[in-house]
């Protein structure tokens, strides 16, 4: 008795539970809801919708194996071997695969594909019991060679065109019609016709990605930098936002304008701007909220301030972490769709289901190149992309799009640097924090503060140190030293903030190597003494009135009327004109309104009406006749 399972099922309920769980990682749907048992399990791995999904999954010498177990109908690993025209070994590692992925099963008579295995792939399945042993030459011995002898040119034709269509194709009439315009060829002359193998050439390797020579320790070093730039200025922006958010759009997402803001406040262009923003919402860092008005706009969450304390190495691994993982596009933002509508960050639009497949096979397939081989400058990203086509043939042809914007984002994170792989990154999507942490510069909590108003940081700057700096100085430049400038606006921006002229001296002392400036300690001296000098308040109404008494009489009932004297004669109040005038006559007064020119505006309140409503008919008879009539 063969030890093989005898059904599909059989075989699942054979299999260790390692094995199963393997297989529900490699075809998620099939978990959602949990099957009750393996006969469950195997009816939903052979519905047309999951194989489908399997199949996307397929490299190209997979998708050929699985090809010749459909035509072949059942059969051994070495009949696939000859099927298919292909390295052995590949051959097996692909069969092995695919049973891994219950899109194949191991009968007693030999591998079998599951039933919705055909389908998927679009080729009617063949049957086993009418295919014979292949002769020495690699050629089918039995009848289906003599049958197509004998057939007409116009017959051969049309079976060489159904089998050049992978053995189903559409075609006016045909003796062996699946449907009124659709036939197929039987597996027998399906082989014939391809010389004995289900593909007719070979298959051919996963292409070559073309490279060139670079120092690993220089590609390392500037992904390193780009890495840490992407944290800090993660953080200087959701800093930012927390005080001043921007608002949520009514459609969703973020206003042009709060991107170009953001842009500029960060100094690098729009789209790496969203691309920051989308990787923070996708991490948790960022998500809707409200404003003390109750306005929906975009804030920090809670898990950022977990997040901000961390080592810049994790926190750079939780960004790239929700980059892998993430549907959007951030890279199309900015530009407009089909329809001419401009695409927002943080909105529903534009998203990919493959852009984090994608992702991830870009990372993976720079992550086999040797050390010190990255991308050739020309020819590199084309071999790229036709690596991907052969990793997933049947996804569509905006993937090559999708892998260059994926190489463009992963040189704004830090994943690559000079089109080649950090060394750090290899690991991805694993914990690659150890690894990046000991190529990013210490930071630092002091700066050179010069007499020309400037200040040099010589390294990275402690968050601290950064956050309060950046709102007292604006950047000059960045690098491996970045230089901050004082002035009188960037001052009033601690002012603004509440900073009094004291903290700022003491902060200056604080984070000075040397010691501050006298230019610098003038300025900021300067600044505070006219600082405050000038007042605005809001003012909804403002009192006039000659008689002085009658003032002091309505200053009794200010906690009412928001009332307080600005001069003798005039009072202002904060309520507007419209709440304050009822208030004034309940208290007793007789006020006017007064015209910006100083006359009195006194008018009679317009009559207003309704505008008459259309007459109804009063039943459809009614309308029936009033119909008629018009016509006649």
């Amino acid at each position: 008795m063969s030890a093989r399972p005898r059904t599909f099922a059989d075989q699942l309920r054979g299999w260790p539970a390692e094995r199963v769980a393997a297989l529900l990682t490699a075809r998620p749907d099939l978990i959602a809801p949990a099957p009750a048992d393996s006969g469950q399990l195997a009816a939903r791995a052979t519905t047309r919708r999951s194989c489908q999904h399997a199949l996307d999954g397929l490299t190209r010498l997979e998708l050929a194996v699985l090809d010749a177990v459909v035509v072949a109908g059942t059969a051994s690993a070495d009949r696939i071997e000859q099927l298919v025209n292909a390295p052995a070994g590949d051959v097996r590692e692909a069969l092995a695969r695919l049973t891994d992925l219950a899109l194949t099963w191991e009968s007693p008579s030999g591998h079998r594909a599951i039933t919705g295995a055909a389908e998927a792939l679009a080729v009617p399945p063949g049957g086993g019991s009418g295919i014979r042993p292949l002769g020495s030459d690699g050629r089918d011995t039995g009848d289906a060679v003599g049958r197509l002898d004998r057939l007409s040119p116009a017959a051969r034709g049309l079976l060489d065109h159904v089998a050049a269509k992978g053995g189903e194709a559409r075609t006016g009439e045909a003796r062996t019609t699946i449907s009124a315009d659709q036939a197929a060829t039987p597996a027998e002359e399906l082989l014939a016709l391809r010389d004995g193998r289900t593909t007719s050439d070979p298959v051919s390797p996963a292409p070559a990605i073309a490279t060139a020579a670079r120092d690993q320790a220089l590609v390392d070093r500037t992904a390193a930098g780009a890495a840490f730039e992407a944290v800090r200025r993660t953080e200087l922006l959701l800093d930012t936002w927390g005080a001043h958010p921007p608002a949520v759009l009514r459609s969703g997402g973020l206003a042009v304008r709060d991107l170009k803001a953001a842009a500029r406040l960060l100094h690098q262009e729009e789209p790496a701007t969203a691309l920051l923003i989308e990787c923070a919402a996708e991490a948790g860092l960022l998500a809707r909220g409200v404003d003390a008005d109750g306005d929906p706009v975009w804030l920090p969450t809670d898990a950022y301030d977990a997040w901000s304390a961390r080592p810049v190495a994790d926190r750079w691994q939780r960004l790239v972490s929700a980059w892998l993982s993430m549907s959007r596009l951030p890279m199309l933002v900015g530009g407009r769709d089909a329809g001419g509508k401009a695409r927002n960050a943080l909105s529903g639009e534009p998203t990919s289901v493959y852009a984090g497949e994608t992702r991830l096979l870009v990372v993976r397939a720079l992550a086999e190149l040797p050390a010190g081989e990255t991308l050739a400058s020309a020819t590199g990203l084309p071999s790229l992309v036709a690596r991907l086509a052969w990793q997933r043939p049947r996804r569509p042809r905006s993937q090559a799009d999708l892998a260059a914007q994926a190489l463009a984002e992963a040189a704004e994170l830090g994943v690559v640097a000079l089109h080649g792989p950090a060394s750090y990154a290899r690991s991805l999507p694993g914990d690659v924090a150890p690894e990046l942490a000991p190529l990013l510069p210490a930071p630092v909590d002091k700066v050179l503060l010069q007499a020309d108003l400037t200040a040099v940081a010589p390294g990275p700057l402690v968050a601290d140190v950064a956050r309060d700096l950046h709102l007292l100085a604006d950047v000059e430049s960045r690098g491996g030293a970045s230089v901050y400038r004082f002035g009188k606006a960037s001052l009033r921006r601690g002012f603004d903030g509440g900073w009094s002229a004291g903290e700022i001296h003491e902060f200056l002392a604080r984070i000075a190597a040397t010691p501050v400036p006298q230019p610098l300690s003038y300025l900021v001296d300067d600044v505070a003494r006219t600082f405050g000098t000038l007042r605005v308040g809001a003012v909804g109404a403002f009192l006039r009135a000659d008689d002085a008494a009658l003032l002091d009489e309505l200053l009794a009932h200010a906690p009412s009327l928001g009332l307080r004297r600005i001069a003798p004669t005039v009072l202002v109040s904060s309520l507007t004109i419209d709440v304050l005038l009822p208030r004034l006559r309940e208290a007793g007064a007789a006020p006017v309104v007064e015209a910006p020119d100083g006359s009195v505006r006194l008018a009679r309140p317009d009559q207003l009406r309704a505008r008459k409503p259309a007459e109804r008919a009063r039943s459809p008879h009614a309308a029936t006749e009033a119909r008629a009539a018009a016509v006649a």
